[in-house]
């Protein structure tokens, strides 16, 4: 019998195998050697894809950023509800892979659907009516403040030892032994009041902004 072919490899299976180990042990995890080794490949072979270990790590970034969705910019939703919704998406995309936000951080740069996540949002803010400058200074907002929120967890910050709060030093931590058994839910709730305080915010402003001078 044949033996069974080894599958191509490719930059969506290199893209993929990066992402797992970013996933699962960190940034620091992905090298050309170890890719090679998880993939059954030669390490050179890799060039033939990417040329260093930066463009796999952009490459893993762009594929996250391939997951959020951007249709509520496109169906009719009115601006408020867009920025929720698409803030909603990014958010779980990123908590499903919060290791690689830091290189995200740095902004799309040349990457695809980082390009047209900024472009989705900044053409739907002056679509509405956002001047372009404020359009700007919104997705930039929502954008630190999505990452920042999947940077990690407030609730599981807190360790679950009653004995480390002594009532004289934090006398209003008696309760911080248990956030972190209820971390999901906290840092839920967290997300969405800063969500809607944001987007109230916004909505003030850009209701002043429809209104004309010396009215």
């Amino acid at each position: 019998m044949a033996r069974p072919r080894k599958p191509l490899l490719s930059a969506e299976r290199i893209v993929a195998t990066a992402r797992t180990l970013v996933d699962e042990e960190g940034l620091a995890a992905v090298s050309t050697r170890r890719l090679a080794a998880e993939l059954g490949v030669s390490g050179p072979s890799l060039y033939n894809h990417f040329r260093t270990k930066d463009q796999i790590l952009e490459a893993v970034a762009d594929s996250v950023c391939a997951q959020v969705d951007l249709s509520m910019f496109e169906d009719g939703r009115d601006w408020r509800t867009a920025l929720h919704d698409w803030a909603v998406s990014y958010r779980a995309a990123l908590r499903d892979h919060p290791n690689i936000v830091p290189v995200l951080a740095h902004g799309p740069g040349r990457r695809p659907a980082g390009l047209r996540l900024a472009d989705a949002v900044f053409g739907a803010m002056v679509k509405a009516g956002w001047p372009p400058a404020q359009a700007t200074s919104v997705g930039a907002l929502m954008r630190y403040f999505v990452m920042g929120s999947a940077l990690g967890s407030f609730a599981g910050g807190f360790v679950d030892d009653e004995a480390a709060y002594d009532p004289a030093a934090y006398p209003h931590l008696g309760q911080a032994h248990l956030l972190a058994d209820q971390q999901e839910k906290i840092d839920e709730r967290a997300f969405e009041t800063g969500l809607t305080a944001l987007l109230e915010g916004l909505t003030a402003q850009f209701e002043r902004l429809r209104v004309p001078p010396g009215v």
